[in-house]
């Protein structure tokens, strides 16, 4: 039996549609045109995946400048349910997490998750996220409303001064 062929490729606007298709059958929400617009401009954060080039799941992310900091927003990571539990979300996950390594100016990753979609948080835990924050009536129309922040920490806030008000000094070639 020969192994299954699992790939990503690029979001185009000749398969655009296959990710407006695939995001109404996996999830329960629907996504407006100006999100397909900005997910054609994404470049490496919208990613098609591709089981024996037929396309099975897809992840759209956004860099998100808010709060004073440099994030990395999964917009939509999914895949058709035959086809989960055979590697293509990790390697969806894995495709972000190389693409914020590589670019090496993130402090953290982020996504919503539905309250009650216990199999999609324990698989974001897997990779090291944490529920950080529960947002009350964050979906419309569908049932729970509310929704987990999942976060995953890259680098950590820099701060000038330390809780007593000392600023550490940098050594240089291990001397003082």
């Amino acid at each position: 039996m020969t192994r299954a062929k699992i790939e990503l490729g690029d979001v185009t606007p000749h398969n655009i549609k296959q990710l407006k298709k695939l995001n109404t059958v996996v999830f329960p929400v629907s996504y407006n045109d100006k999100f397909y617009k900005d997910v054609l401009e994404a470049g490496e954060l919208a990613k098609l995946a591709y089981y024996n080039d037929i396309v099975v799941g897809a992840v759209c992310c956004r860099i998100d400048t808010s709060d004073n900091s440099r994030r990395l927003y999964i917009m939509t990571l999914g895949c058709l349910y035959p086809y989960r539990r055979l590697g293509i979300g990790t390697l969806m996950v894995e495709h972000v997490l190389k693409y914020v390594e590589q670019d090496g100016n993130f402090d953290s990753i982020f996504l919503h998750v539905q309250v009650n979609n216990e199999g999609a948080i324990d698989f974001y835990k897997k990779f090291g996220f944490e529920i950080v924050e529960t947002k009350e009536h964050y979906y419309k129309r569908i049932e729970p409303a509310d929704a987990h922040v999942l976060q995953k920490t890259i680098r950590q806030p820099q701060y000038t001064t330390l809780y007593n008000g000392t600023v550490p000094h940098a050594k240089t070639n291990g001397h003082d």
